[in-house]
Order: C-alpha cells, then structure tokens, then sequence
C-alpha cells in the first residue's frame, strides 16, 4: 500500500489524482516528519518502503510506473519538460510567497513585502509563457489529464494565477477549467479547496 504524507489546499491533492488514476492502494496521513527532515508535502512512501518527494517526481514514477494510468500518455518529452518548468519556475515562486522569511530572515515587513510582490510577478509571467508553450500538452490522447494537466491545474490554483490566466491567456485558463472538471480531478480538488 502506498502511504501519502499531505495536507489539504497543497500539492498532495496531485499525487491523490495520480494514485487513483493509477489504481492503487493507498492512504493519506499526517505525520511527516520522521520521513522527510524539510516536512515538505507531498511525500509518498511506496509498498517497498522507498520515500518519494517533490511533486514532479512522484507524478513521474507512477506514471512510468503504471503506463495504463495514462499520467505521461502524449508528448512525453514535453510533458516532462512541463513538469520541470512548473517546479522550477512556478512552485519555487510560491514557496517564496508563501515563507519569505526562509530567504530573507530576520528583515524588516517593508522588505519582505517588496519580495512577495516582485515575485508574484514573475510567478504570474511564469503561468503566461507556461500557457503559450504547454497549453496543448495537458490531455493524454484518451482526453483524460496527464500529469501535466494535473500539476498545472492543481499549482495555478495558489496566488491569483488563475484570474491572472483567465485575463491574460484566456484559452489557457478554459483548459484548466476542463482539467478542474475531469471526474477523477473533481472531488478531490472540492475536498482541497471546498467553496
């Protein structure tokens, strides 16, 4: 059985999808500390025992790992490509959002506002090229979403991307809106994100 270290409103609700995409079984706790020092989300222990972390990672195991799931299904190369762009360009940014202070330390509010601000730009910028360049990659050819449609839609639901998307790459955004609406997706992002 797998077991799933993650909390509600977080990347954890990727690896929910991927898991069920998958067909597995597993179950979600919270006790992450013992097996990942940084108590970063989402982490995922395989029925060997061995400990995944970062989203892009585990999304790939499971999607090498469980072809049928369709998770790498399409264009792999770029949707691996996508994976390591969101990471690297739009989850790091909201890591900086979010804790300022692990950057910055001990600075004044002004300065730490002046961080969020300038990068909550370039994370909005980072969403815009992401949509010219990956809108077309989010579906495996069986119209289910991939891991990169699941990543994209669950990462551009943090800090006003999304309203951000739906002026500025309004075709992108209905994209999202079809992966938000995939039946395996659904539920568990009502579960994250209840209205």
């Amino acid at each position: 059985m797998y077991t799933l270290y993650g909390i509600d409103e977080s990347g954890s609700c990727m690896i929910e999808i991927a898991l069920q995409r998958c067909a597995v079984a597993w179950r979600r706790i919270d006790a992450l500390a013992r097996i990942n020092p940084l108590k970063q989300i989402p982490t995922l222990v395989t029925p060997e025992g061995q400990v995944l972390t970062e989203s892009a990672a585990i999304l790939i195991h499971l999607g090498l790992e469980f072809p049928a799931s369709e998770l790498l299904a399409g264009n792999r190369a770029q949707i691996l490509r996508g994976l390591v762009y969101i990471a690297a360009n739009c989850y790091s940014a909201v890591g900086i959002i979010d804790y300022p202070q692990r950057w910055l330390g001990n600075v004044d509010d002004a300065a730490q506002a002046q961080l969020i601000s300038g990068t909550r730009r370039y994370l909005h910028q980072a969403w815009v090229v992401f949509a010219e360049q990956f809108a077309d990659q989010l579906f495996a050819p069986g119209n289910v979403p991939n891991a990169l449609g699941i990543m994209a839609a669950a990462v551009s639901r943090w800090d006003a991307a999304r309203e951000v998307l739906n002026n500025l790459a309004p075709g992108f955004a209905q994209t999202l809106a079809r992966v938000d609406a995939d039946p395996v997706v659904a539920p568990v992002f009502a579960r994250h994100w209840p209205q």
